[in-house]
């Protein structure tokens, strides 16, 4: 069930909400989409906009006595203002550092699929613009039927691709922008964000590769973040950039 088609019901009659988001995707895991988010869900928020944040499932979660935590979903929730309720930010959060479907087996458990789609709505109730940030890239299994693209075909916001600055991101960058323009729904793409997400070394790719990727990919490369960057190269419209959906 697409967002584009979600009601809500106001004294027994639909209304529309109109909500604007991106959702953030990468080439590879560990390549710091969500420190990309964060820093976007900051500056958001430094604008006065209301920002909701929203990471559909995950894996590789701790223990902290009773609680399942995702630190992915609490630094969301922390760039963002503690906006609404944490746990609404990642309702399904498994321990095993593998894919979600995978994590989920290993606790005798299945990710829900409907689940992954309907917490979207808390979000869309209370926020101008939402964040939604994927597992690892458009490929990678999100539940035992979807795939993360399933879910960014759904929910029908333009995709902003976090890329590690490092050799070889030409080729993965490109691969995953073809792949978002040849799903089954072809989805759209905001941009590209290079990222340093490890301390970088002796590696001459790095200046080139804002060129190269400008030269062949037909989405803009938006900004970069430095290593530990506390924000980007450049100022950019996350607002403007992000689409506005009816639901």
């Amino acid at each position: 069930m697409a967002a584009l088609f979600w009601e809500q019901q106001s004294a027994g009659l639909p209304s529309i909400i109109m909500v604007r988001g991106l959702f953030i995707t990468g080439t590879d895991t560990g390549v710091g989409k969500t420190y990309v988010a964060g820093l976007v869900a900051r500056q958001l928020v430094s604008e006065g906009r209301k920002v909701g944040v929203y990471k559909p499932v995950a894996s590789g979660c701790r223990r902290q006595d009773d609680e399942v935590i995702s630190e992915d979903a609490l630094v969301l929730w922390e760039s963002a203002g503690r906006p609404g309720d944490l746990e609404q930010v990642c309702p399904q959060r498994f321990l095993a550092p593998v894919a979600p479907p995978a994590a989920a087996q290993t606790e005798g458990k299945t990710v829900d699929p409907e689940l992954l789609r309907s917490g979207l709505s808390y979000w869309v109730e209370r926020s101008e613009i939402v964040l939604v940030e994927g597992v690892g890239g458009l490929f990678s299994p999100i539940s035992q039927q979807d795939l993360v693209a399933d879910l960014a075909a759904d929910f029908g916001f333009p995709l902003l691709i976090v890329s590690r600055n490092a050799l070889g991101t030409i080729n993965h960058t490109l691969l995953t922008v073809a792949a978002a323009r040849s799903f089954r729904r072809p989805l759209q793409v905001a941009g590209i964000v290079l990222n340093h997400p490890n301390l970088p070394l002796e590696d001459q790719s790095l200046a080139s590769n804002p060129t190269e990727l400008a030269r062949w990919s037909s989405v803009p490369v938006l900004a970069q973040v430095g290593w530990q960057a506390q924000e980007f190269d450049r100022l950019v419209d996350w607002f403007r950039l992000a689409g506005e959906k009816a639901v």
